[in-house]
């Protein structure tokens, strides 16, 4: 017959803690087992434990409902803190696509930074605004615009093309390298020729660039409108800025050019191009107070006196008495008609 454990735990209050006491039982014999008041021993001091701690009173019924805490990431925020603004944050707009010139005009063809559109005032200003700094003729050869341009990338690459392929080959057939460009105006918000009231133009439009002239790189300055610079180096480049330009206004055009040469790449019905240089040759030389010396070969000059001619006049002849020389009028019963013209049919 199998033995039978059990093990029964008997508790009875003593006093106002209480107690308890543990007995075994085996085939009818009660026993004392210190395994079983091991196994309990815990449960009968934390029961003790708990019949010592006072209950919290209970909830009133017209207290208000606390909402349920929510956990969040943010940190603290003081109770005197200003609540946040309820407005929606605003959008950065996107910045637009480079431009297709913007994407040619590289650093390996000029020093040309991005800059922000220019808006007004009035028409004046543009979309697609560069700073053109230099002109990258080869990786060695630099030639900088003094000061930096104020252009539409379109007009920055007009430029460059033409520094590149025409000028600074022209300077180098002189025997040096170019190496600056006269910047005499770019971008200015204003009518044409600064005429108070006139159409807007193209430099209001940052399409126009106003050049004195080229330096090279041993110092030499080649104005452009000097009337005694070369003149078939000056026609070179008239013929070069004609054929890259819409818009070409230099000496002889009017009264406001006479000192740099206007280039601009403004678009006109049917293309229409407008090239307005005169090439002058060299002032003449300042003529001398006295009349230059007769040649020898001349003819002699005929004197007064050899004329005849004294003091300059010639004296008048003599008069005659007007009894010797009158003479009686003739009748006029003695006089003949006068023939008229015969009639044509």
């Amino acid at each position: 017959m199998p033995v039978r454990k059990r093990c029964f735990l008997w508790a009875m209050p003593w006093g106002q803690g209480g107690g308890a006491s543990l007995f075994i039982f085996r085939n009818g014999v009660r026993a004392q087992v210190w395994a079983c008041t091991l196994l309990f021993g815990g449960l009968i001091a934390t029961a003790g434990f708990a019949a010592q701690v006072p209950l919290p009173r209970s909830r009133p019924a017209e207290a208000p409902h606390s909402a349920p805490a929510v956990q969040t990431d943010q940190p603290d925020v003081p109770a005197d803190a200003a609540p946040p603004s309820q407005a929606a944050p605003a959008i950065a707009p996107a910045e637009p696509a480079p431009s297709a010139c913007r994407l040619a005009l590289t650093e390996a063809i000029a020093i040309a930074p991005s800059l922000p559109p220019i808006r007004g005032p009035g028409d004046c200003g543009g979309d697609d605004i560069v700073r053109l700094e230099a002109v990258m003729v080869s990786p060695d050869q630099r030639v900088a615009l003094k000061p930096p341009a104020v252009l539409r990338c379109t007009m920055a690459m007009a430029v460059a093309n033409w520094v590149r392929i025409d000028a600074a080959p022209l300077a180098a057939s002189l025997g040096s390298a170019l190496s600056e460009v006269d910047n005499f105006d770019s971008y200015e918000c204003r009518g044409r020729n600064r005429v108070k009231g006139a159409k807007l133009s193209e430099h209001g439009r940052a399409n126009a660039l106003d050049i004195r002239g080229l330096r090279l790189a041993n110092g030499t300055m080649l104005s452009l409108t000097d009337r005694n610079l070369s003149r078939d180096l000056r026609e070179k480049v008239l013929h070069s800025v004609c054929t890259r330009f819409t818009t070409v206004l230099g000496p002889g055009s009017d009264w406001y050019h006479e000192d740099h040469i206007h280039l601009d790449i403004a678009e006109r019905r049917n293309n229409y191009r407008l090239c307005q240089w005169n090439v002058d040759d060299p002032m003449p030389q300042i003529a001398p107070l006295l009349p230059a010396v007769r040649p020898d070969e001349a003819p002699p000059r005929e004197t007064a006196e050899e004329a005849g001619e004294p003091d300059g006049r010639t004296e008048p002849p003599a008069q005659a008495s007007d009894a010797a020389d009158r003479k009686p009028p003739q009748a006029a019963s003695s006089a003949k008609p006068a023939m008229r013209p015969a009639r044509r049919p």
